[in-house]
């Protein structure tokens, strides 16, 4: 739109606002300019569309990306308080408490106070948490990462990973 079209439409009736949202509708597609260049704008839409997926594919076991994270990690070190996986995942302290207490209500993990520091609490799964993460990981394995390793292939998956690394790492 040209400066002096904007300033005619700041001087008209809103009729002729209403004339310039049709015209836009009708010339189709939003023009993404600098946005299609920004790495970071680039990889929240990818993230967005990979959790909507995630979640899709595990949506029968009510998990989020987070959940599902946290889970893994108690599983794979029993015993590590709770601040640790917080901290590895980058979860901030009072939304991890909250999920935490959700995962707890489902059954999900335990906190249990710390022998050595009486004021931490370590996390364990429970049975019924390994259950559903064994549902959760071959759901995942199965149908969501099956489809990302379709659309990007092999060597693309690994360069992906790897890039997304350095990022992590070194930014």
């Amino acid at each position: 739109m040209t400066a002096s079209r904007t300033a005619e439409l700041s001087a008209s009736k809103p009729g002729k606002i209403r004339e310039v949202v049709d015209d836009h509708e009708e010339a189709g597609q939003i023009k993404m300019g600098e946005l299609s260049e920004l790495l970071g704008y680039s990889l929240k839409r990818a993230q967005l569309r990979v959790f909507e997926d995630f979640i899709r594919c595990v949506a029968s076991l009510n998990l989020t990306p987070a959940q599902f994270s946290v889970l893994l990690l108690i599983d794979r070190n029993p015993g590590r308080n709770q601040t640790e996986i917080a901290n590895t995942l980058g979860i901030l302290r009072p939304n991890f408490v909250a999920m935490l207490d959700g995962l707890e209500s489902r059954e999900l993990c335990v906190r249990v106070r710390s022998a050595n520091d009486r004021r931490s609490h370590i996390l364990m799964l429970t049975d019924n948490g390994r259950t559903i993460l064994a549902r959760a990981k071959k759901l995942v394995a199965t149908k969501h990462e099956a489809r990302l390793n379709e659309v990007l292939g092999p060597a693309n998956r690994a360069a992906l990973l790897e890039m997304l690394s350095t990022i992590a790492r070194d930014f």
